[in-house]
């Protein structure tokens, strides 16, 4: 298989919207600003990973309009090119591709979120929609980030173009988060809901993304390189945004252009970790049986050139740089937060008061035996480029207020029937530590935000919270624990004075993962 490239563009400009806030950072004390201020930080992260032009950057035309250059490749144009996608950024990418390479598409096929072409047009988004008479046919499915019917014929049509192709052609592939339910194409004789149901099982488990890939992969006709041999002779040009810790090529969208490395033995262990391998329809053990003795032997890529435009680490870098133009001592945390969302609150209330501890001067005693709980759980959550000890002494060293982001994205394990997300389940366990014991004279602000602005099965991206959330809530006769207990974060922050916790910015039209702000004012 040819090396995959990975290319990360320039940062782009912060967002042209004027802050909404008025004075600088080392001036406030209310609540209400620094969580607007936060929003802000937010919205600049989102703002860094839009999707057109992010695809501009990557892909160029020679002066001669001839030949298309992805970095350091170039590709023979001669009205050859056909386009397919799918994700919650590819509307935009797909708009964004046709502008600048138009003459030359052929045919395109794309698959979309339910609703995201009228919510783009609402929102005034012009840049991300498909212009009239466009070549590109739009498919809109998986609400609520499921697979279903709409999906399937989506992928049922990309399957068609894919499989057309000759040598002579170019495949334009636009892949970004959410792209995995947005093309299903399982493998006969496994039906959409036989796969639909296991996946649904395996993430109610507490199944990692590489985990739900690695099966997916396993039962699908397009995942797994399968995109890429349906395309075959055709050159394949894969443009991705990440959403995935660590940007894995494999990983992303289960890799429809990039060969599996997985084994039948890795699928059967998962489900077996899971506890679900003796509950397995027939047809599922059909399909495994068939790829353990598939004679062909593993697919390759080799005509497939593999380019990532955007991740989680692009969000976080604009953000910080925007947190410091605002008098923040600003600092990435790590880019790959993950794990259940109870142990990544319980990280995150430790850092705030050791953080809170050493900026008010208060570090004997107690707090030193929290910074050695706070370095234990660090090593227990496995976080690959986690950067504390520079954040506490960044933290140490601070005059002012200071500002810690990280990105991922953590799990929660389904144990009721409420409605949420994790970003807001994460935001109401934090909540709940940051409450546990006096911070001292400071201000201590939390938000957990979905870059893609839908957060699990509701319309918001996310939550922020302070160190007054727990008397708060019992203020409004709201009992933490029961919501949290029934995984109804969403209802929980609705009531909370009126829904003023909640972070709304409708579908963004991209998607890298989620951002996470921890932010300590001095009083």
């Amino acid at each position: 298989m040819a090396a995959a490239l990975q290319v990360l563009p320039c940062l782009l400009r912060a967002p042209s919207r004027p802050f909404l806030w008025g004075p600088p950072v080392a001036r406030m004390t209310s609540g209400m600003a620094l969580a607007e201020q936060a929003r802000q930080l937010f919205e600049s992260a989102v703002g860094a990973v839009q999707p057109g032009p992010m695809l501009q950057r990557a892909l160029s035309l020679d002066p001669s309009g001839r030949q298309l250059k992805v970095r350091d490749r170039s590709f023979q144009l001669r009205e050859n090119l056909y386009l397919v996608g799918f994700g919650k950024a590819v509307l935009g990418m797909a708009a964004a591709a046709e502008e600048l390479l138009g003459q030359h598409l052929v045919q395109g096929v794309i698959s979309v979120p339910k609703g995201i072409r009228a919510a783009m047009e609402h929102a005034g988004k012009q840049e991300m929609l498909l212009k009239p008479h466009s070549h590109i046919q739009v498919f809109e499915g998986a609400e609520n980030n499921l697979p279903d019917r709409d999906a399937l014929r989506a992928a049922l049509a990309i399957q068609q173009l894919a499989e057309g192709l000759t040598a002579d052609d170019l495949l334009l592939v636009l892949i970004s988060g959410g792209g995995s339910a947005l093309l299903p194409s399982p493998i006969p004789p496994v039906t959409l809901e036989e796969k639909q149901t296991l996946t649904k099982l395996l993430a109610a488990r507490g199944a990692t993304i590489q985990e739900l890939n690695t099966i997916r992969k396993a039962l699908s006709q397009l995942k797994g390189g399968g995109l890429a041999q349906a395309a075959y002779p055709a050159q394949v040009i894969s443009l991705i945004l990440s959403d995935v810790i660590g940007d894995p090529l494999d990983v992303i969208a289960s890799g429809p252009t990039v060969a599996s490395a997985h084994s039948v033995q890795d699928c059967l262990h998962i489900l077996n970790r899971h506890g679900l391998r003796a509950a397995l329809p027939r047809s599922v053990k059909t399909v495994l049986s068939r790829a353990d003795s598939d004679p062909r032997g593993p697919h390759t890529c080799g005509h497939v050139l593999n380019v990532i435009i955007g991740s989680n680490s692009l969000a976080l870098a604009e953000a910080q740089r925007q947190a410091e133009v605002l008098g923040y001592r600003a600092m990435v945390l790590s880019t790959a937060m993950q794990g259940d969302v109870k142990n990544v609150a319980q990280f995150y209330g430790l850092l705030a008061r050791v953080a809170a501890a050493h900026l008010t001067s208060s570090m004997a005693g107690h707090p030193l035996e929290e910074e050695a709980k706070l370095h234990q759980l660090a090593a227990e959550l496995q976080l690959p480029d986690l950067q504390l000890e520079e954040a506490l002494e960044a933290v140490a060293k601070a005059k002012g207020p200071v500002c810690l982001l990280a990105g991922g994205e953590p799990t929660v394990q389904l144990q009721g029937s409420g409605k949420g997300g994790r970003n807001q389940e994460l935001a109401l366990y934090v909540g709940t530590e940051l409450g546990r014991q006096p911070l001292g004279p400071i201000d201590v602000l939390f938000l957990s935000g979905g870059t893609d602005g839908q957060d699990g099965p509701t319309k918001v991206a996310g939550a922020w919270v302070m160190s007054d959330l727990v008397s708060q809530a019992s203020a409004e006769g709201l009992d933490i624990a029961a919501f949290l207990s029934h995984n109804d974060s969403y209802t929980f922050f609705s009531r909370l004075r009126g829904g003023t916790h909640l972070l709304h910015t409708g579908l963004t039209g991209t998607n890298v993962m989620d951002v996470h702000l921890l932010i300590f004012h001095p009083l």
